[in-house]
């Protein structure tokens, strides 16, 4: 093979463990499933350049990411200038934004690395633009994804089925998906049409001899203890949780919910865990259970937002909840969740409110007398983590000023590590604070006593709250107006203005629960009445209290500008020795980023037991680096339980994988498809008049599919039948099985678009002028509830009548009104529309590709098989008024761009689709945007 050649190559895999994978992973073809964290992509990267090095190769790279994209690209390039090899070519990415079909075919007849997108590769490969027998290997990233009915597993089923030379490695960091269902090994096994799997967990001989050498990183955990209030709110959302999953069981008592525990609901994969058990029963769910699922995942981001979000954003984004939660105002629908009813739920708030300030904001929401006003005191708790982290900080600094580093390659960069983007936004505001007090006075050199504080910061925060909290009333109140009006005019239009000025009797009136605002004024309880007005006055009067001195004011100006500003005036590189770096939790990107600061110093403000791992690798590949780790979580926490149960989670994983590896059975891929008595079965042809005779055809059976649906999984399906799936661009039809028969496939969710924005009915009618059996296929999704009622509810607004939505089954009878014969296939699942699809071509003739292509468009237009536009643009395209698909099939072809479009006059616009098309066309492109 041309990758196979002895080249002398340079590579960048200092520990033992990763030249032995290399070495497993250039002999034979195998899934590689590595610990999260072991450097899975410089094992790539390395094996990449190995064949870049030897030249000739057609390589291509399925799966990767945007992120990984430029992290290969990137090393496959530092690798060419360190091996000074002349014939490394790179990584080159392939998509329809950048380049058109024949640049890809140049590029392919080329060779080199190619990292490609599953879509493109395998509408490249059925039409014929690349030959699979010329790749000379394929490269499979994030092989978990790979199912039976994925696009990778259809592109990897075709490239097996015309190359059997051609080497396939497939890789993977994330063993829990591959232990789940009966012998899951041996069925993803399958699906990438492998036989060797390799497994290397932490706990590996090789592994754990090169991370716990001499060279070992210095790792100090700090257990931060929680307030009493955090306490008592994570209490209180593990009841709300533990309470909502026993009500969720006795609800489906039928269902298999060994994993519905408090510990599976602190991991992100709970929500995917519940509703695959309940998605093909969801429509004989009731409304309660729907809205405990919800519930479940909004709790779950409490419990998260508790540890992360500072006290007064914690207290705010609960307003939020309580808001959201509530019904609208006069609405008779009681549906607010059941967990905001429990004694906790009431614990949570109360303490999330004590966190920040005690005493009341005088809102309206509940009877309050004259002397309550100025009743709020500021408390303002500050997370434990950020005194710890100003400690630490401390530290490090004392640790450089009396211990510098002596031949040591590092730099003096102190990075901090977060779970995300907004922890790590909080952690900059309060470093450029923490030395900034009440009073707006700078801490002196000479007075020792006074510690780093967030006050300065949590004022500020709580001044813009108070200035939130009055513009939200204004909204509650507005909106509570608007609908009283509402149901005023729909009550006296029903039966007329009574005694109490349109209100009904006493005993009919709606009742507002929770804490809604009832009515733009409240009555105290000596009294006096308290308008909106009296609500703002009150608000004002608590931010003159917080507002800012004068030197607080100048503070915030100073901390708020952005030091890259004016940089034409002033160039200036950050000292290495004297930066602090803030960066969330990246992945495999993270291996990047220690190789570029090469920090001595890392603060782990939040556990990642994946980052963890690859300090350990960083620090045993770099002998003459050392690397200091703080590694801070809180102390009988979900925080540290959630990090405990993700490690222990992984290792079970392996285990269960390692033991079944042992008694797996060889899976030999068959070959031939078909046996030759069933072929030849295949190609009986009794379609002649009459069924006298029997016609024998060596054409196999045929399908024409349009490109836009290889988002699905059905020509994958349809070709795994032993069909030809040809691609092309449809303009009537998604799909053509006969030269009688055309499809137009709808899941739920399109069908529905289709129907509001009147394209199905064009789409109808446009297959009944060219075809004797159009059909309507109206498809489910697989292991989801065959039903349409729940998509109905969802058109349905508050308050709102079937006659003034029709739902979606009386949308569907007015069609088959409209076209009488029209046949409608309704499929529960893409594997049943396969086998629809292969009766309904039994004993057919075979669809003409060209001829499909053609039918649609205007006579004299010509179009080529299989050709493909850019995506993007063409749903751009649709988007603009007057546009139909036909509209749109004519443009493409004479039009190169939307910028020609739109610069072209309305009468040259006419002459290819007409003048009403044209001027609602030109008209949309030339409207001014400023109104005018």
């Amino acid at each position: 093979m041309p990758g196979d050649d002895k080249a002398p190559v340079k590579l960048s895999l200092p520990l033992d463990f990763q030249q032995d994978i290399f070495r497993e992973l250039r002999e034979q073809d195998e899934l590689l499933l590595l610990a999260r964290g072991l450097g899975l992509l410089r094992v790539v990267t390395n094996l990449l350049h190995s064949y870049d090095a030897a030249g000739n190769s057609l390589i291509l790279v399925v799966g990767a990411d945007e992120r990984e994209n430029g992290w290969i690209g990137e090393s496959l390039a530092e690798h060419a200038v360190m091996s000074m090899v002349p014939k490394c070519r790179g990584l080159s990415v392939v998509n329809t934004d950048l380049m058109s079909v024949g640049t890809r075919e140049k590029m392919y007849a080329q060779g080199g690395i190619f990292s490609i997108t599953s879509r493109i590769l395998i509408v490249d490969f059925l039409s014929h633009l690349l030959d699979p027998s010329t790749v000379t290997g394929l490269v499979v990233l994030h092989a978990e994804r790979v199912t039976p009915t994925s696009l990778e597993a259809f592109i990897l089923r075709i490239y097996r089925e015309k190359n059997k030379k051609g080497f396939l490695k497939a890789f993977s960091d994330n063993p829990e998906p591959f232990c789940t269902g009966f012998s899951p090994l041996a069925t993803m096994m399958r699906n990438l049409f492998l036989r060797t799997p390799s497994l290397w967990p932490r706990y590996h001989v090789t592994v754990a001899k090169d991370l716990e050498g001499k060279r070992k990183a210095e790792v100090i955990e700090l257990e931060v203890p929680m307030t009493d209030s955090m306490k008592e709110i994570q209490s209180a959302i593990l009841e709300c949780v533990e309470v909502s999953i026993s009500e969720l069981k006795k609800a489906n008592s039928g269902l298999e919910m060994d994993d519905w525990t408090l510990d599976s609901a602190l991991h992100k994969s709970f929500d995917v865990i519940v509703r695959r058990q309940l998605d093909p029963v969801w429509h004989r769910t009731s409304f309660k259970s729907r809205q405990i699922v919800r519930d479940l995942t909004l709790l779950r981001q409490i419990l998260h937002s508790v540890l992360t979000y500072d006290a007064v954003s914690f207290n705010k984004y609960l307003d939020t909840v309580l808001a959201a939660s509530r019904p609208p105002p006069g609405s008779t629908r009681h549906n607010q969740s059941p967990w905001l009813f429990l004694d906790a739920a009431h614990t949570i708030f109360d303490n999330a409110k004590r966190r920040v300030y005690t005493g009341k904001i005088q809102d309206g929401t509940k009877d309050q007398g004259a002397t309550d006003v100025n009743t709020l005191h500021p408390v303002l708790e500050e997370l434990p983590k950020w005194a710890l982290l100003a400690e630490v900080l401390e530290e490090i600094e004392r640790d450089v000023f009396f211990n510098p580093p002596v031949a040591d390659e590092s730099n003096g960069t102190i990075l901090i590590m977060c779970g995300d983007q907004g922890t790590c936004r909080q952690l900059r505001e309060y470093l450029q604070t923490m030395h900034v007090h009440e009073a707006g006075e700078e801490q002196d050199d000479e007075d020792e006593d006074r510690q780093p504080s967030a006050s300065f910061m949590m004022r500020r925060k709580l001044r813009n709250y108070l200035h939130w909290k009055r513009e939200f009333a204004k909204v509650s109140a507005s909106l509570f107006s608007e609908n009283e009006k509402a149901i005023n005019e729909e009550n006296t239009h029903k039966g007329g203005t009574n005694a109490r000025g349109g209100r009904g009797p006493p005993n009919k009136r709606r009742r507002v629960r929770g804490n809604a605002s009832a009515a733009s004024t409240s009555r105290g309880a000596n009294g006096s009445i308290n308008t909106a007005g009296d609500r703002e006055a009150h608000v004002a009067s608590l931010l003159s209290d917080l507002q800012p001195t004068e030197v607080e004011t100048m503070q915030k100006l100073e901390i708020g500008a952005d030091p890259l500003e004016n940089m034409e005036n002033n160039y200036e590189l950050y000292s290495m020795e004297a930066l602090t770096l803030i960066h969330p939790y990246d992945g495999d990107l993270d291996e990047h980023l220690l190789e570029e600061i090469k920090p001595r110093y890392v603060i782990m403000y939040e556990p990642d037991a994946a980052f963890i791992r690859r300090i350990e690798v960083y620090r045993s590949s770099h002998t003459s680096r050392n690397v200091r780790v703080y590694f801070m979580y809180y102390g009988g926490s979900v925080e540290e339980q959630r990090y405990l149960s993700s490690v222990r989670r992984e290792k079970d994983a392996f285990t269960k994988l390692i033991r079944e590896r042992g008694s797996m059975a060889v899976s030999l891929s068959n070959n031939d498809r078909l046996d030759p008595e069933e072929s030849f079965l295949r190609t009986i042809n009794t379609r002649i008049a009459g069924g006298g005779r029997l016609a024998a055809t060596s054409q196999p059976p045929r399908v024409v599919v349009d490109v836009r649906e290889f988002r699905s999984s059905l020509p994958s399906l349809l070709h795994g039948r032993n069909m030809v799936v040809v691609p092309c661009l449809l303009t009537v039809g998604d799909y053509v099985l006969t030269p009688d028969i055309c499809i137009e496939r709808k899941s739920v969710r399109d069908l529905i678009s289709s129907f509001n924005n009147g394209r199905l009915y064009t789409q109808v009618e446009s297959m009944f002028l060219h075809y004797k059996s159009p059909m309507l296929l109206i498809e489910f999704d697989q292991g989801k509830s065959f039903t349409l009622e729940p998509f109905s509810d969802l058109t349905l607004g508050a308050g709102s009548s079937a006659l003034q939505a029709p739902d979606l089954q009386s949308k569907i009878v007015m069609l088959t009104l409209a076209f009488p014969k029209l046949r409608i296939i309704w499929s529960s699942s893409p594997y049943q529309t396969a086998e629809i699809f292969e009766e309904l071509k039994k004993k057919q003739e075979e669809p003409d590709p060209i001829r499909a292509v053609q039918i649609g468009l205007e006579e004299g237009e010509e179009a080529g098989e299989g050709r493909v536009w850019n995506q993007g643009p063409m749903e751009m395209l649709r988007s603009v008024p007057g546009m139909t698909e036909m509209t749109v099939t004519v443009l493409s072809m004479e039009v190169e761009s939307l910028r020609e479009l739109a610069e072209m006059e309305e009468t040259d616009i006419a002459t290819v689709v007409g003048k009403e098309a044209a001027r609602l066309i030109w008209r949309f492109f030339n409207r001014r945007v400023d109104g005018a």
